[in-house]
């Protein structure tokens, strides 16, 4: 439900009141048939020292070769309490990865011509979007998709205290109204990471079809490409589902890590809410990039991209609709968006030609230094 880095985590730690990682953990890997565990092998490397140096609990991690092999990789524990090893392809909250599940329902609304990207969002949402300096007759559904309607971000006030936010329930239009009540966060048209855009998004969708954003979803994209162990959850359902590593929070280096695996997700609705794998997440990348969810007139839309400053540390991120990129040091780039969840961070991409990469991190990073191995993981990862 949130961005990763630059002015996205001058967001998260006002938000958080601190970004939260993992006190403890040990370094190791859970052995497969299809996994390389190496102490030489260096996406291996990369996450022992995420949990060797910057103390996260436990990492899950999945790599998809252009041939279509898997290959899993684990570090740390998923369990602090019980040491318990962390299971392979297990469970965990996607955070803003839910983005490019709604602006790819959002692209085959369009495709449907049932919605068109330059409408304003006044069209479907009367007199929802109303507040001094912002009127939603202005506002595109391509703003929303690609972040430039200049919309504050809700999760700046609402989860001020995260501890006590983390089994709140809220409805939808409850975040907007809290958004409206904020002062814009940037200029109408500039690139600025809000939440409240993909709410909205949300909202046009459930106008439009009559039906709950999350049941399309699941209709037009999980069922559609069988990601069986993805899913949106149902409302108040706060527990993982499945096998899944604990997540956890601490406010601070040093404090005690507290277990958040179960947490209300309404808070991140159309924004961040969906709970799924490694492996699901890599075969969703490949089979948007691959034309499997779009037509080809919407992907391309859907890779427009445009300056994005602050998404990643290297300052070359660009974003499309709901899509961003992400310079390989190897060149070239690939598609991204990438999710923190309380509890869990996600990096994930797929190259152009079809390879990709997903890295499950049980806490949210704490700092550049954290940043920068979660960076430099999902790099390794697609490069070698």
């Amino acid at each position: 439900m949130d961005n990763r880095t630059g002015k996205s985590k001058v967001r998260l730690v006002a938000v958080l009141s601190a970004v939260a990682v993992l006190l403890s953990g040990v370094a190791g890997a859970q052995a497969g048939a299809s996994e390389s565990t190496r102490h030489d092998n260096p996406l291996q490397r990369r996450l022992n020292t995420l949990v060797q140096e910057d103390k996260f609990p436990g990492v899950t991690a999945a790599v998809r070769d252009r041939d279509g092999r898997t290959r899993h990789y684990t570090a740390g524990v998923g369990n602090l309490a019980g040491r318990t090893p962390v299971p392979r392809n297990g469970q965990i909250r996607m955070g803003s990865n839910t983005k490019m599940f709604t602006a790819v329902v959002v692209l085959q609304l369009v495709g449907e011509r049932r919605i068109s990207l330059d409408d304003p969002v006044e069209k479907y949402l009367p007199n929802v979007v109303r507040a001094e300096g912002v009127d939603g007759r202005t506002i595109t559904i391509r703003q929303l998709l690609q972040h430039t309607s200049g919309l504050a971000d809700y999760d700046q006030k609402l989860m001020s205290d995260l501890f006590a936010a983390l089994h709140q329930y809220y409805e939808p239009r409850e975040l907007v109204d809290v958004a409206l009540g904020e002062k814009p966060d940037a200029a109408h048209g500039q690139w600025s990471y809000s939440n409240t855009n993909f709410i909205l998004a949300g909202l046009v969708v459930q106008k439009v079809t009559g039906r709950p954003v999350g049941e399309e979803i699941t209709n037009r994209v999980i069922n559609r490409i069988g990601l069986r162990d993805t899913y949106w959850p149902g409302v108040g359902e706060q527990a993982i589902r499945g096998r899944h590593p604990h997540g956890y929070l601490a406010m601070k280096r040093g404090d005690a890590w507290t277990d958040v695996s179960e947490s209300e997700t309404s808070a991140a609705w159309a924004a961040g809410a969906l709970v799924g794998t490694p492996v699901d997440l890599n075969t969703f990348m490949t089979a948007l990039v691959t034309g499997k969810l779009l037509e080809p007139e919407q992907l391309k839309e859907m890779q427009k991209t445009i300056p994005s400053p602050g998404f990643d540390l290297t300052g070359q991120a660009r974003y499309g609709l709901g899509l961003a990129t992400f310079a390989l040091s190897c060149g070239g780039f690939a598609w991204t968006h990438g999710g923190l969840a309380v509890g869990y961070s996600t990096y994930n991409a797929v190259t152009p030609d079809g390879k990709a990469a997903t890295i499950g991190i049980t806490g949210l990073p704490r700092d550049v230094t954290d940043l920068r191995h979660m960076e430099a993981a999902l790099d390794t990862a697609l490069c070698t």
